[in-house]
């Protein structure tokens, strides 16, 4: 069990697990980009943009990376440390034989185009490597959404192949590439 909770820092941004006073912040950004992120997420569960919703997600969240199962991360400015500007979510830690986890992300509309979530996925997979040592992150994206793809290369992320009909994205199957990042200095706890 970890004791501390990261606080992920880079350049310009911070990264950090969402508290309950985050929750009108996680509310505006999702609001504000619900049109946007709609085509490449999951049809949104009910309740989603809801104070109550969040209660219980963000003490779930907690619990999750206490427990080693998941860490989910909201991106913050390091000059304004209230507003939220995207996520970055890694999920599905195995550990065992494979050391890997998944992860997926969002960046607000107004933010696209400035090099934010390469900077922000670039902190929060050294944070993964380097503390939580895993050997493998997995990043998959569907072939229209570019800007993903792009990000993910940039990053060093090699695709390893392509699934169809892989996610039910916005009520619908949708195939996508499948990539990783395979940690150069992992080693195996004693």
């Amino acid at each position: 069990m970890k004791s501390e909770l990261p606080l992920i820092a880079s350049d310009r941004l911070l990264l950090r697990i969402g508290i309950q006073e985050d929750i009108p912040q996680i509310l505006k950004y999702f609001n504000d980009n619900k049109a946007y992120l709609t085509p490449f997420y999951p049809r949104w569960v009910e309740n989603f943009f809801t104070q109550e919703y969040w209660q219980y997600n963000l003490e779930n969240s907690f619990l999750e990376f206490i427990h080693d199962q998941s860490l989910k991360l909201f991106i913050f400015f390091k000059r304004n440390p209230k507003e939220i500007i995207g996520t970055i979510n890694f999920n599905n830690f195995i550990r065992g034989s494979a050391h890997f986890c998944y992860v997926g992300y969002s960046l607000a509309e107004a933010m696209q185009g400035k090099g934010y979530m390469t900077e922000a996925l670039k902190a929060a997979s050294d944070y993964v490597f380097q503390e939580l040592n895993f050997h493998r992150i997995m990043a998959n994206y569907m072939p229209h959404n570019q800007r993903s793809g792009n990000v993910l290369k940039r990053l060093g992320f090699v695709v390893e192949g392509y699934a169809r009909d892989y996610l039910m994205i916005d009520g619908q199957w949708q195939d996508h590439i499948l990539t990783s990042l395979i940690n150069p200095h992992w080693q195996p706890n004693d």
